[in-house]
């Protein structure tokens, strides 16, 4: 009988919880208007023509014949899906409040699927290189992947770091000055480190001693960083003897592949032919999560970023776990600004980061503050950012500037929350003043 009035009661708890749910209709309001746009763009108005997909490099060992898939054909089940998806959505939010990520994952996949199939249908050439779309945005992808742990690190335990983009930019120059002095890119490597690491200090100095905010102090080193090295640059690195920038010539760090796995067609090329930097990244992501999430330390660390207070209750010094865990960002953010020099372009330029700072915040904020959600946010950004450079030798229906926006739509909508409800760390950006 008390098992029955248990059942009873938590059934009834369960109705009141779903009742009382805050409901938010954005996810389903933007996947009904994108699957209007799906319906309208790829069935109603899509191209008749084929779009191909090649999975296979010529020097690949396994090679994988090419996707042919009827554009027209294809653009109308992308579509279908769409709708069927944000039918979904729509009614898991009526029922429990939330779209479930698995309808939010495959929307996506099947969105971005039918927008690369309208796009390639409609070109003259009618065909894409997976694997160069996936190779070339990791250029993209490994400096967001570093600059989005520094994120996590800080704001796990309750730092907001904008600074992040200052970071980046002091590693790349950092690395490209060291490495062209000693000719030694694993020095170049070291000094960029320790120069996102400074920057880490300043971070912490000011917001977590001094406790001004955390904002304005993240912002005023984006800027101090970008002036400092871009005076830097002109007054060292464009010094020229024999003809030769001699300040600006860091040697480069050389892809290391992995027998067998890098001749995998598509993820082979992507992930195990890289460098150092390209494999520490895999590294990190891995490593960060598994201390924050199974281990004493990072339970400790999360305790410091939801609350503090208790926290301090239990013993743990707030205050010296956020310094350290910022400045731990700082060099981690450091290192992927060597990945601009070391490895992308082996040269230094004024503001070469391009804002990718910014974008690894959003990707922080898309993977909801979790290391291998920030990455898989920073490859989905990455393969937008690159998508461009793909498509510009072909004559595409879509104008290539549109193309050039869509990371920063895509950072838009991952800040607006328009992906999906994220709730940062409890005490993110909030001081902690002992008693």
């Amino acid at each position: 009988m008390s098992t029955v009035i248990s059942t009873k009661s938590s059934a009834d708890n369960t109705a009141l919880r779903d009742q009382l749910a805050v409901r938010s209709w954005k996810v389903p309001i933007v996947f009904a208007a994108l699957a209007v746009f799906a319906v309208v763009v790829f069935a109603v108005f899509g191209p008749e023509g084929h779009a191909t997909f090649r999975l296979s490099q010529e020097q690949d060992a396994w090679q994988l014949p090419d996707l042919v898939l009827p554009a027209k054909a294809s653009g109308i089940v992308a579509a279908l899906a769409c709708v069927v998806l944000a039918l979904m959505s729509y009614l898991q939010t009526k029922a429990v409040g939330r779209t479930a990520r698995w309808v939010s994952s495959s929307f996506t996949v099947v969105f971005v699927a039918g927008f690369l199939i309208w796009i390639i249908g409609g070109t003259k050439t009618q065909n894409i290189t997976l694997v160069g779309l996936f190779t070339g945005a990791m250029l993209i992808v490994t400096p967001l992947v570093f600059g989005s742990l520094s994120g996590v690190l800080c704001e796990r335990s309750g730092v907001v770091n904008i600074a992040i983009e200052g970071q980046l930019l002091a590693g790349a120059f950092t690395a490209a000055l060291v490495g062209s002095i000693t000719g030694n890119a694993f020095a170049g490597l070291f000094a960029a480190a320790v120069a996102g690491l400074l920057v880490g200090f300043l971070l912490a100095a000011f917001s977590i001693k001094y406790l001004v905010n955390q904002i304005i102090v993240g912002v005023v080193l984006n800027v101090l960083v970008a002036g400092l090295t871009g005076f830097l640059f002109e007054k060292i690195m464009k010094i020229k003897v024999a003809g030769a920038t001699i300040y600006n010539q860091p040697p480069h760090l050389p892809d290391l592949p992995i027998p067998v796995l890098s001749e995998i067609p598509i993820i082979g090329p992507t992930f195990f032919r890289q460098s150092v930097l390209g494999y520490l990244m895999l590294v990190l992501v891995a490593g960060i999560w598994f201390a924050l999430f199974r281990t004493r330390w990072g339970l400790r660390i999360r305790a410091v970023g939801e609350h503090p207070q208790a926290a301090d209750t239990m013993g743990i010094n707030v205050n010296r776990t956020r310094f350290l865990n910022v400045l731990a960002g700082g060099a981690v953010a450091g290192v992927g600004g060597a990945y601009f020099t070391l490895v992308a372009v082996s040269s230094f330029s004024k503001d070469m980061t391009g804002g990718l700072g910014f974008i690894a915040l959003a990707a922080l904020i898309f993977g909801r503050w979790n290391p291998i959600g920030a990455f898989l946010a920073a490859l989905l950004f990455g393969v937008a950012g690159n998508l461009k450079s793909i498509l510009q030798l072909a004559v595409t229906p879509v104008d290539g500037q549109f193309l050039a926006m869509l990371p920063y739509a895509l950072t838009i909508l991952a800040v607006a929350g328009l992906v999906g409800k994220s709730r940062a760390p409890a005490a993110s950006g909030i001081p902690y003043v002992k008693g």
